[in-house]
């Protein structure tokens, strides 16, 4: 049986994450059971867990790129997008690096999971404000543009806090933001007006 915990954290090790039912498919056994043994090695300091029913080997998680963290954001909740500073950071919108954090829009709820150190943070947004994200491989990210967006919505309202002066407004298409921005309130409209003078 030692042996075969040692291949399959091997096989584990390769993916960048896995959930119990799959872990109950390599071995063999019923979820209930895989679940019981991911949460044995989880106490053991082999697996990390993500969130429920979710895991990452503790040696994959030890050399995790910011890439493969906002992977795993996009699963942790679905549907869901790499947004605000996340994504501003990522295009070089932002001076601000964010370490150890990842946010995402979300369709179903405001949520926060921790994972490590690690802090992946949703925002929920409404239906029609939702959207203007594209495939990067395997990473569901909002335009550059969307990001710069949904920050300053949320951020119009209260519910978003973000430095303005750690943002570099000349990386952001004028034009794209202008036919966006027709949807959003009037508070909204008047904050991305007044900062990228459109």
């Amino acid at each position: 049986m030692l042996s075969k915990n040692i291949l399959l954290m091997q096989e584990l090790s390769q993916r960048l994450y896995f959930s119990t039912a799959e872990v109950a498919e390599i071995l063999g056994i019923q979820v209930p059971s895989a679940s019981v043994f991911c949460s044995r090695y989880v106490k053991k300091g082999l697996l990390v867990k993500l969130r429920n029913n979710y895991f990452t080997t503790a040696q994959k998680w030890q050399n995790i790129t910011d890439q493969e963290l906002c992977q795993i954001a996009n699963i942790l909740q679905v549907p869901s997008y790499i947004s605000f500073m996340s994504a501003l950071s990522y295009y070089e919108v932002t001076s601000q690096m964010q370490q150890g954090f990842v946010e995402s829009a979300a369709l179903k709820r405001t949520i926060t999971y921790e994972a490590k150190g690690v802090i992946f943070k949703y925002y929920k947004l409404q239906k029609q404000y939702y959207g203007d994200f594209v495939k990067q491989g395997s990473l569901f990210i909002a335009t550059k543009e969307k990001a710069f967006l949904d920050a300053i919505y949320l951020y119009s309202f209260g519910k978003y806090k973000i430095d303005l002066n750690s943002l570099n407004l000349g990386k952001l298409d004028q034009l794209k933001i202008t036919k966006i921005i027709k949807r959003y309130p009037g508070k909204t409209r008047k904050i991305v007006r007044n900062l990228c003078k459109i």
